[in-house]
């Protein structure tokens, strides 16, 4: 069954068919039985006991014309006269009591419907045997309630196989899709050759469609596979080098204090480049991120990336302290954790020109808390956006640490929050749900 996955379980084409099919046949069966049935009260509350009247009237005309002439009586209606003065005693036990009016007289072989007027010379009464009258509407209404309804049905039923049959090459080719492997996906099962026999135009060219775009997605994935591979070789080779004719020149004698400052820069700069390359490459990959997933503490990553940033405050009244109240383990791949907190760490760096920057862990999370320029609302609204910076910052930055940490953060199910007020700092909450609490014990049996 054809089935669309959105978080829950959708229905298929074939069970809406049903469930619309069924919902047709109980309207259709309502309407019917519902218009027969007022055919037949209308049959009954006008027509009969309109001829009632008419009957009653008829035979008071007879007595006006010849005072001696006697009540109605056939096989389906009965009359009976008290004349004027007279007491029920000439009557029917069974009609004495009743006003005047219609009424309804039941009887253990059925019921009768009983119409009594009232005249100057008596009062009639007249005894109609609906009996003949329900037969007649049962084989003039229900019966043919029933032949109708078995043919709506018939062709309803036929309608549904013949929609379910044309439908059928969609929901196979919707099960084809289902089942494909997006990292790894079998073209062939698409071709339209593998349609059912009697699929129609329209299905092949969706089949057809299909196999185009799936073969197009197929060569995109190979051409990032091809390009994360060779962009993690050849621009870390590069980094490389600068990192290391960086380090040759520092160690080189006679250098100015200007020449010092220059590699100092040059060599932020490329750890910088490589924090961010990697943070793309992590980015770059769809479900598999190409980094395998570890056990972990997140302290020893913290410290290492806080001791990298103290270059990025070097020479500013500015302390950067990591205080551990626990230690967190995460099972998930730590070059993406350094990368994230490095780039949180470095933004409040760069944001920060006096005052102290807190990286605390605690409970489930990390807190990363500076006295920098501090955000407004409006600046707030759009941290995430990439290459957004504020306008009274000085920093070299590129303005997209945020928006990578963003991306990171939803990669994994991590959280973040952020608070700032302006001119006062900013505070970052990162959470991780499935970090563990972890003591001097555990570390040791790692």
């Amino acid at each position: 069954m054809a089935v669309q996955e959105t978080g829950t379980r959708r229905v298929g084409i074939r069970r809406k068919m049903w469930t619309m099919l069924v919902l047709q046949v109980a309207a259709i069966t309502f309407a019917t039985i519902l218009g027969v049935y007022g055919a037949a009260i209308i049959l009954e509350d006008v027509l009969i006991k309109q001829a009632l009247v008419e009957e009653a009237a008829h035979y008071w005309k007879r007595v006006q014309a010849n005072p001696g002439a006697r009540p109605p009586n056939t096989a389906n209606l009965r009359g009976f006269l008290q004349p004027r003065g007279r007491s029920v005693a000439v009557l029917p036990s069974y009609l004495r009591g009743f006003p005047l009016g219609y009424h309804r007289l039941d009887r253990p072989d059925g019921h009768d419907l009983v119409y009594i007027s009232d005249w100057p010379d008596g009062r009639v009464f007249l005894v109609f045997k609906q009996e003949q009258v329900d037969r007649l509407a049962f084989f003039f209404g229900f019966v043919p309630l029933t032949v109708v309804l078995l043919i709506i049905y018939v062709t309803l039923y036929v309608t549904y196989r013949a929609s379910r049959r044309a439908l059928s090459p969609v929901i196979a080719l919707a099960g084809m899709v289902r089942e494909l492997d997006p990292l790894h996906p079998e073209l062939s099962r698409l071709a339209p050759e593998r349609l059912p026999s009697d699929a129609d135009g329209d299905v092949l060219v969706l089949a057809q469609a299909l196999h185009r775009f799936a073969s197009r997605n197929e060569q995109f994935i190979e051409r990032e596979r091809n390009f994360t591979r060779d962009a993690s070789h050849e621009l870390r080779s590069p980094l490389t080098v600068i990192k290391v004719a960086a380090d040759v020149l520092e160690e080189e004698p006679g250098v100015s204090s200007f020449g010092q400052r220059s590699v100092q820069r040059i060599r932020r700069a490329a750890r910088d480049m490589e924090s961010l390359i990697q943070a793309f490459l992590i980015l770059a990959r769809e479900g598999d991120v190409g980094l395998p997933a570890e056990d972990f503490v997140l302290n020893d990553i913290l410290r290492e990336e806080v001791d990298k940033a103290q270059d990025l405050i070097a020479g500013k009244p500015v302390t950067l302290e990591l205080i551990e109240r626990c230690r967190l383990q995460l099972h998930a791949p730590a070059r993406a954790f350094a990368v994230l907190i490095s780039n949180v760490i470095r933004n409040a760096c760069l944001y920060t020109e006096q005052g102290s920057i807190r990286v605390v862990v605690e409970g489930a999370g990390v807190r990363v808390t500076d006295s920098g320029i501090g955000m407004s609302a409006d600046e707030l609204a759009r941290l995430s956006t990439p290459f957004f910076r504020a306008q009274r910052s000085g920093s070299d930055g590129h303005g997209i640490g945020l928006n990578i940490v963003r991306r990171l953060t939803e990669r994994f199910g991590w959280s973040i929050a952020f608070e700032s007020e302006l001119n006062t700092g900013t505070t970052v909450q990162l959470g991780f749900p499935h970090a563990r609490v972890i003591g001097a014990d555990d570390d040791a049996g790692r």
